[in-house]
């Protein structure tokens, strides 16, 4: 099939795109360089990146145009490029669903609440459609009410579509996915179960999620890309300690491709579409975590009970991927959690 989707993606772009704040809802364009240090307005040409995604095939080849011009020094107008001034690439989104591809967490997590999986779970992709109208920045604060609601951090690695017809193929799908990013899923899982045991879907146990700094285009993953999956770890730090490190190429049972053309199954996909992994997850435990969920359920496996806390006020997770040399790709989601007061 990787045969089918590399002659579905025929024209190859690199660029990498972020959205500052600047007072309105749906923030500034800008394209980023490759080393994540520059960065240059392109309002004559998108405003905003759902903007951008709208036009896609007139707008992408002029927004590479000014990318290669900025990694190559030809562009005077730069501005420096500060994380802690983006937005989420898309502040808002007109769809936002998140898959859970790595159907061993699935498991895993199922067993912490005592919850039987069903063997459809390895055939057919579990996806929840989530909130999507008021996303958080990747430096902003996770703001929660109580601790009791058992605050925890997911990460993700998450695609952006442009349109994608009712009823698209896999092989179809591969081609409309334009842009990657990371994904904090933020959950409460303590409000989890009760939601679910009303056979209704997550609602007030998903709050805002939070993405990376930057998007980016497929090809500039180079080889960690194969048109389907991400073949590099994503990397957490839970209050300035390594969490965890699991590739996002193993132990994925659906890809990419695969969770896209699941939720085009009965409706056409708007540009600008979110879809996402669900919580990295590896069989080989050492590569750790990337949830306290997981985490916590390994334990009771092992001890009985579970020794590891969910987030509290003042904790920090951050959630980054590096590339073979070393380099952050995405930038990083760095974020501690608040407590919220109306």
């Amino acid at each position: 099939r990787l045969v089918l989707l590399s002659l579905i993606i025929t024209k190859r772009f690199f660029m990498k795109l972020a959205t500052l704040k600047n007072n309105t809802r749906d923030g500034q364009l800008v394209v980023v360089s490759r080393s994540l240090d520059k960065a240059v307005a392109v309002a004559d040409i998108a405003s905003t990146l759902q903007n951008a995604l709208d036009n896609w095939q007139e707008a992408s080849p002029k927004l590479e145009r000014i990318y290669q011009a900025l990694n190559n020094g030809d562009i005077a107008n730069t501005i420096d490029f500060e994380q802690k001034q983006c937005e989420s690439p898309l502040p808002r989104a007109y769809q936002w669903a998140d898959g859970s591809a790595y159907v061993n967490h699935v498991e895993l997590v199922r067993k912490a609440r005592n919850a039987e999986m069903p063997e459809t779970f390895w055939t057919d992709p579990l996806m929840y459609q989530g909130g999507s109208d008021a996303f958080i920045g990747p430096r902003d604060d996770i703001k929660v009410s109580s601790e009791s609601y058992g605050i925890d951090f997911e990460s993700e690695v998450a695609v952006i579509t442009d349109d994608v017809p009712m009823g698209s193929s896999v092989e179809q799908t591969a081609g409309h996915i334009k842009l990657l990013m990371l994904v904090n899923d933020v959950s409460l899982r303590n409000l989890i179960p009760g939601e679910l045991a009303k056979g209704f879907g997550f609602f007030s146990s998903k709050p805002s999620s939070a993405f990376s700094p930057v998007a980016i285009t497929p090809d500039e993953l180079g080889a960690a890309w194969d048109g389907a999956k991400l073949h590099l770890p994503l990397t957490t730090h839970f209050n300035s300690e390594l969490f965890g490190q699991p590739s996002c190429g193993v132990d994925m049972t659906f890809d990419f491709p695969t969770i896209v053309a699941h939720a085009a199954k009965t409706r056409p996909l708007s540009a600008g579409c979110i879809v996402g992994s669900g919580t990295i997850s590896n069989y080989d435990r050492s590569a750790g975590s990337s949830c306290l969920a997981e985490k916590r359920m390994l334990e009771i496996i092992a001890d009985g009970k579970p020794c590891t806390d969910f987030m509290k006020f003042g904790d920090n997770v951050r959630i980054e991927m590096f590339d073979e040399n070393g380099d952050s790709i995405f930038g990083a989601i760095e974020q501690t959690v608040v407590e919220y007061k109306a």
